[in-house]
């Protein structure tokens, strides 16, 4: 019996705008399994987010799924209908969004915003909810929770609201968390705290998590695979330990320069020259040539096929190619 929970199949995800057509997601593709965590990294508009609202269907008004499927549990969640997908949003398939200041509702109770997903998809009634909602509030470490029921979102602290965006997500014991940048703008200790609670209740519900961060240390705490994102691309995939210990494509390991070892003083920090192009900058070949340390003439014209470094670990970069019959070993050492 199959354990993968959801797959993703060339996904390309796109925005109507004045300037015509612009594409934030350019087929990528992952899967993953009951009780895994995936964490998709890279920086600040690479098309992170814009995946996580593409799978739960919660794009804004001018984006669209342009081409692609997205498996989950035997259904293509591009295929159903709103109403259909309503079912299957924070029942089966559950987000933490990115600033819970701005995702809960400012002018409802947090005791409401608990009780609404529990009564619609559960169908109990609101006493019953009422009662869930506070043993929820128990669960991700909340003091005093009758008395947060009754609060509203700015009455709490960031890390409280944040565990009340957990409790909301896990109302209703999903399959799949999606968390967009859930430790943001968090201070260290109550980072690690939200951390272990998600660890802890995914290995409670044998829960799939999909985790957007750009924090490499994040990655390195929960992650069992990683996604690499560049431009909307996915640029390098596989298990936490290669991509960390053996990683293939430029940016991947620019981004790995980028983070402060505190065991080594005489370790210097590397930023990877220039920015991220605009969607509708047009590049040819592959679309990270332009910061890239090593590129070749045919990096300039040609789009990088996917390489299969191992069975777990793919990498979309023409060095690989050149690493494999030795001629530029000596380019890209890791």
């Amino acid at each position: 019996m199959s354990n993968e929970l959801l797959s993703v199949t060339n996904l390309n995800t796109a925005f109507r705008t004045a300037d015509g057509e612009l594409s934030a997601v350019r087929g990528i593709s992952f899967s993953v399994d009951k009780g895994e965590t995936l964490c998709i990294v890279g920086e600040s508009g690479c098309g992170k987010s814009i995946t996580s609202l593409s799978i739960m269907g919660l794009l804004p008004s001018n984006g669209y799924i342009k081409d692609g499927s997205i498996d989950f549990a035997g259904r293509d969640l591009t295929k159903l209908k709103p109403e259909e997908l309503r079912k299957v949003r924070g029942k089966e398939i559950s987000m933490i969004f990115q600033e819970p200041m701005t995702a809960l509702n400012p002018v409802l109770t947090i005791g409401y915003q608990l009780r609404e997903p529990l009564m619609l998809h559960k169908k109990i009634s609101k006493r019953a909810a009422h009662k869930e909602g506070i043993e929820l509030l128990k669960q991700v470490g909340i003091p005093y929770p009758e008395k947060r029921m009754n609060q509203y979102s700015h009455e709490l602290s960031g890390g409280m609201r944040q565990r009340v965006m957990i409790a909301i997500a896990l109302a209703c014991r999903p399959q799949l968390l999606i968390a967009d940048e859930p430790t943001t703008a968090l201070d260290v200790t109550i980072q690690a705290q939200i951390l272990d609670l998600i660890q802890d209740l995914k290995d409670d519900l044998n829960m799939g998590v999909v985790m957007v961060t750009h924090d490499m240390g994040v990655v390195a705490e929960v992650a069992d695979k990683v996604m690499v994102m560049y431009a909307g691309e996915k640029v390098e995939e596989g298990d936490v330990e290669s991509i960390f210990t053996s990683p293939k494509h430029p940016y991947t390991q620019g981004l790995l320069r980028s983070v402060p070892d505190v065991d080594d003083p005489s370790f210097e920090l590397e930023a990877i020259p220039g920015s991220l192009p605009n969607l509708n900058e047009k590049i040819s070949g592959c679309r990270f040539h332009p910061r890239c340390p090593f590129a070749m003439d045919c990096c300039k014209t040609e789009s990088p096929q996917e390489y299969n470094v191992n069975g777990t670990h793919r990498v979309k970069c023409w060095l690989q190619e050149v690493q494999e019959d030795g001629s530029a070993r000596e380019k890209i050492a890791t």
